[in-house]
């Protein structure tokens, strides 16, 4: 037989144009997902034309940036407010797009040195903190609080002290955890993608890493869209389309993702104070407008609708299908002990990582001479988080089961798929390596 040929395919450029492209393309996607779900969260309606602004203060802070929220009254009030939330709706678009775009150029070629791959990235690096540095200063408004009608309202009037609370964007902290954010983006679509070359050593790391790394990410991406999926049945039958898109555009990973870990058996703190309108399931927020910190676990929401004995069986079907997939990715002389402990430790730090992404805190009050806190509707607060190492740990424990099982199913399938010729290592008799799915 004569050798197998491969046709040479022209690899795509990486120059500047090309890296420009690359990050355009992906804050486009990102200020339209956020630009759609501030519109049908109502954000359009905003005085003094605050949209644009509001909306560059999303993208800046789904990509890890600061916005400090500010107020004053003078001398007479003084208000107090802070915010710390992630949409990462908007992040997870913005990083799906940015790292196809980055792999793109390197897929068909057979060799890439370390200078050609930190080139090709710095070239993205530029444009990118250019872009952000432009959004962080756009990001910054200042609204007027309406203290409606009665003393408060004659004394602000009588001492020309409008209470007026706004944001600004943080804009060295902001630049700083953006360029984070893409490093962070491109080492792992780095670590996820199978074609792609790697100078010296790094292929053979990756080969040991790539198939729990891609299960982990195929994980979450599929709790993603069975929540979508849940999202849209509900605002079919149900009604509140438009809340409904606004939780899909700019949040859903915040509540699926903590779904996910509470269907494991986590535990999260939380609690809504005051005038916050949340686009959540009403069974979340009847959980949180409580008069003190609740629980929010298996055993409460299930207090409240007993549909949600359904997250343990959603989370284990999931984790079990990202299990089979990461033991068929891996050499076949795994033994299960190890895909095990392999799993284990790739979940803990998945939800490791999905905890502080996932942690929300809102707070504003507005106080009078500096004395107390009115109330009536002038101060909120609105809290989620996590219990974090109860997590972790049972994100371990989930793992450890998880990998076993998906080892020992993954043999059948592995033999059932085995080509002739192809040795039990997975690799081609005559030499050539075996493609693993």
């Amino acid at each position: 037989m004569s050798p197998v040929t491969v046709s040479a395919r022209p690899a795509a450029r990486h120059g500047l144009p090309e890296a420009l492209a690359v990050v355009l393309t992906g804050l486009a996607v990102m200020v339209l997902v956020a630009a759609a779900g501030l519109w049908a969260a109502g954000a359009a309606a905003l005085p003094d034309g605050a949209f644009p602004r509001v909306l560059a203060a999303t993208v800046v802070t789904a990509v890890g940036g600061s916005v400090r929220l500010t107020g004053n009254a003078g001398a007479l009030a003084r208000t107090e407010a802070g915010i710390t939330v992630l949409p990462l709706s908007v992040a997870l678009a913005g990083a799906l797009v940015i790292g196809a775009g980055f792999l793109r150029p390197l897929r068909h070629r057979t060799v890439a040195t370390a200078g050609e791959l930190a080139r090709w990235a710095a070239r993205i690096v530029v444009p990118w903190l250019l872009a952000l540095t432009g959004l962080a200063f756009a990001a910054r408004q200042t609204f007027a609080v309406d203290v409606g009608s009665g003393t408060l309202s004659d004394l602000t009037q009588l001492f020309e002290a409008e209470p007026r609370i706004g944001f600004a964007a943080d804009m060295p902290s902001s630049v700083l955890f953006a360029l984070l954010w893409l490093a962070g983006v491109l080492v792992i679509a780095l670590l996820v993608a199978g074609r792609v070359p790697l100078p010296g050593r790094l292929p053979h790391r990756r080969a040991r890493v790539r198939p729990l790394a891609r299960a982990m990410m195929e994980l979450l991406l599929a709790a993603v869209v069975v929540g979508l999926v849940v999202a849209l049945v509900t605002a079919g039958t149900r009604g509140h389309a438009r809340t409904t898109v606004a939780l899909i555009l700019l949040g859903l990973p915040n509540l699926v993702w903590p779904a996910l870990t509470v269907g494991l058996g986590a535990t999260w703190h939380g609690r809504v104070d005051g005038p916050f309108g949340l686009p959540v399931p009403h069974v979340l927020d009847l959980a949180l407008r409580t008069p003190d910190v609740s629980e929010l676990n298996l055993s409460t929401l299930t207090g409240y609708d007993g549909r949600m004995w359904w997250l343990p069986v959603a989370a284990g079907a999931l984790l079990l299908a990202a299990a089979v997939r990461a033991a068929l990715r891996s050499p076949a002389g795994t033994p299960p002990w190890s895909a095990a402990v392999r799993l284990g430790v790739a979940l803990a730090l998945t939800v490791l990582m999905i905890c502080p992404l996932c942690r929300i805190s809102a707070h504003y009050g507005l106080s009078l001479l500096g004395i107390g806190d009115l109330g009536g509707g002038l101060s909120g607060e609105l809290l989620l988080r996590p219990v974090l190492w109860q997590a972790v740990g049972l994100g371990a424990l989930w793992g450890l089961i998880a990998g076993f099982l998906g080892a020992l199913l993954a043999r059948p399938l592995r033999r059932r798929h085995r080509a002739p010729g192809r040795s039990a290592d997975g690799h081609d008799e005559r030499g050539h390596g075996a493609l693993h799915p």
